[in-house]
């Protein structure tokens, strides 16, 4: 009885010692570690740490959130206002039409002049066909378009008389010559009269004057030209209006 009394004290003392080692045993694991120290406050403006955010910051900045800033097209960054930019504009005003009339006339030079034998070179040539004709041609030799008007006037040497107008040549509109560009008038030297009864002969020079706007007289001085050799007209002769093109001078 004594040695079970004697086993089963010095067992509840083993038990006791082994509690107490293991108590010792995490106290002093708390004892032997020091104390973290305190996280010190990021200054302001710092980033933090990865994966952690400070109070009063958003995606690592500090500060309190702010409207995103509004941008333009043209690569300016605003603040949120429309200003209408006004008067920062770089691009050119638009200037108010010129006025084409000043005290009810006009201030723009006129923009055709007259054909005469001072702004044309007149030449005379006789064609191979059709036979008994010439080919007149004014070329518009100064800087400004000129038009033709009519019907060239001709005077053949020193006569007083003019060949007579072939109506049915009339062009539909005045022929508008640019400088360097020519009009055509066909000349029919003889009728369908025999040239003995119709006062044939053979002329040498021939003077070609230009008709104004209105039709009445003529316009500016004559220009003179040497007809070809042995050219020989009649009292039928006639003229044709200013053409366009050669070929319309010559199909009367």
């Amino acid at each position: 009885m004594r040695t079970f009394r004697t086993r089963t004290t010095t067992t509840a003392v083993t038990a006791l010692l082994a509690a107490l080692s293991l108590t010792a045993c995490q106290n002093g694991e708390g004892a032997d570690a020091a104390p973290a120290p305190a996280a010190a406050p990021a200054p302001a403006g710092a980033a933090s740490p990865a994966g952690t955010t400070q109070p009063g910051t958003t995606g690592g900045r500090t500060g309190s959130p702010t409207t995103p800033a509004n941008n333009d097209n043209s690569g300016h960054t605003g603040t949120g206002k429309d200003t209408g930019r006004t008067g920062d504009s770089t691009e050119p005003k638009p200037k108010p039409a010129a006025s084409a009339a000043k005290n009810g006339t006009s201030i723009d030079p006129a923009p055709f002049v007259t054909c005469t034998g001072g702004n044309t070179k007149v030449t005379v040539t006789r064609p191979s066909r059709p036979i008994n004709h010439l080919l007149i041609t004014a070329t518009n030799t100064g800087s400004r378009t000129c038009l033709a008007y009519a019907a060239p006037l001709l005077r053949f040497d020193d006569e007083q008389a003019t060949p007579r107008l072939v109506e049915s040549s009339k062009p539909q509109a005045v022929v508008t010559l640019a400088p360097g560009e020519s009009a055509h008038a066909g000349v029919i030297l003889s009728g369908e009269r025999a040239p003995e009864e119709a006062n044939g002969r053979v002329t040498r020079r021939l003077s070609v004057l230009f008709a104004p706007r209105d039709g009445s007289g003529s316009v500016g001085s004559p220009a003179t030209v040497t007809l070809p050799a042995d050219t020989y007209k009649t009292d039928d002769a006639a003229v044709t209006y200013w053409q366009s093109g050669l070929d319309d001078a010559l199909m009367y």
